[in-house]
């Protein structure tokens, strides 16, 4: 078998522009994906390492998440905060408040890292699940090797500054896209939240309540995450993702020299993400292209995109979107309905090639004996 490609004109009438979604911003690290077509609409030293503050604290959620997920972990769970552990983080930064010796739940201590941003929380989940946070980073970095993240290193569970700890504005995005599509339920029930109460001071008084510090998540519409950082190597940065129209952004900036310049990077980049560009869907039922198959039932199968398909294309109209379709020939029965039989090639002037799966319309059975014979002959003329 060999590879064909086929330009696709009249099959892909969307009208969209070269200009108009350009980005300027001032981070020095920032990255911009549509995590429903997988376009990266924007990035910027997204591949350079940088220290990740408490940004880390997603990892450190996401292999909680995994855990609990694959009946490893319970919410209802409780680890006692050792007084080695309360000593070193009672202070230390970001905290939930947790005290000596105090028995807390997996889902308290979730809350604590996610909205609190709890350092101390961190840590001791970390040590609840693998014994050590030395032994929690080493899961950590596992978990990186699985969701394929090549340029993070983790040592600590809450981002505090280690020299050899640090991560990529990509592979934060990622371990975000996981933890979105991967974790949908626990997602919406740790991130989505807009504050939460524990503990009570040094000198005591009444539970604190802290509010969410994520940025945007009363600013830009559909915002439910994730994980603000900061310390003074990182500068200040957020990984952020909200949902609108059907479409979910994921958008890190880092290295900014404010909280103000943080939130308003934040919202205008996600308000850029969905207001310069627009969703569209690909219709299941539409076929691309009729492929040949050899040694089949039927001579050709309809190749029509995967359910679900959608393409982000900017809103300006100037040009036509130019397609083309990469497959396999010719396409060997038997096929089930929804077998893959090839690739869209999607090009927009300005922004990454996009691939949509293309799959068969309709099964396709093996040809019959003399279906095969007549196929076999007719190939000696090719």
């Amino acid at each position: 078998m060999r590879f064909a490609s086929l330009t696709v004109v009249p099959a892909l009438m969307l009208a969209t522009a070269a200009g108009g979604q350009s980005l300027e911003t001032a981070a020095p690290f920032a990255y911009v994906k549509d995590l429903s077509s997988g376009l990266v609409l924007f990035e910027r030293g997204a591949d350079e390492q940088m220290p990740p503050a408490s940004m880390a604290k997603m990892m450190t959620v996401l292999v909680a998440f995994d855990l609990i997920d694959k009946g490893k972990l319970t919410l209802d769970q409780k680890f006692t905060v050792r007084p080695e552990t309360w000593r070193q983080w009672h202070s230390q930064g970001s905290t939930m408040f947790l005290s000596v010796n105090e028995e807390v739940s997996v889902e308290d201590l979730l809350h604590g890292i996610v909205t609190a941003s709890g350092n101390d929380a961190s840590v001791v989940l970390a040590e609840g699940i693998a014994g050590t946070e030395k032994a929690f980073s080493d899961i950590m970095d596992a978990k990186g090797k699985e969701i394929g993240l090549t340029g993070s290193e983790f040592e600590t569970a809450n981002g505090w500054p280690h020299e050899n700890e640090h991560v990529t504005p990509h592979d934060l995005a990622v371990i975000a896209e996981r933890t979105i599509l991967d974790h949908p339920e626990l997602y919406k029930k740790f991130y989505d939240v807009a504050d939460f109460t524990w503990g009570r001071t040094l000198g005591g008084g009444d539970p604190i309540t802290q509010p969410n510090r994520n940025p945007i998540l009363n600013t830009v519409k559909g915002a439910d995450g994730l994980k603000t950082g900061h310390t003074e190597a990182a500068g200040y940065g957020f990984t952020g993702s909200a949902a609108r129209d059907g479409r979910r952004i994921v958008a890190v900036i880092s290295g900014l020299t404010s909280e103000s310049q943080r939130k308003s990077e934040a919202t205008r980049i996600m308000e850029w993400a969905f207001g310069a560009f627009e969703g569209k869907a690909l219709d299941p039922a539409k076929a691309i292209a009729e492929l040949p198959v050899h040694m089949g039932s039927a001579e050709t199968v309809s190749a029509v995109p995967a359910e679900g398909a959608m393409l982000t294309v900017p809103r300006a109209i100037v040009s036509d979107v130019k397609a083309r379709m990469k497959y396999r020939t010719p396409v060997a029965a038997p096929l089930a309905k929804g077998d893959e039989v090839g690739e869209l090639i999607v090009s927009v002037a300005g922004l990454p090639d996009q691939r949509v799966k293309l799959v068969a319309a309709e099964a396709v059975e093996e040809a019959g004996f003399f279906g095969r014979v007549k196929a076999g002959f007719s190939r000696l003329f090719d």
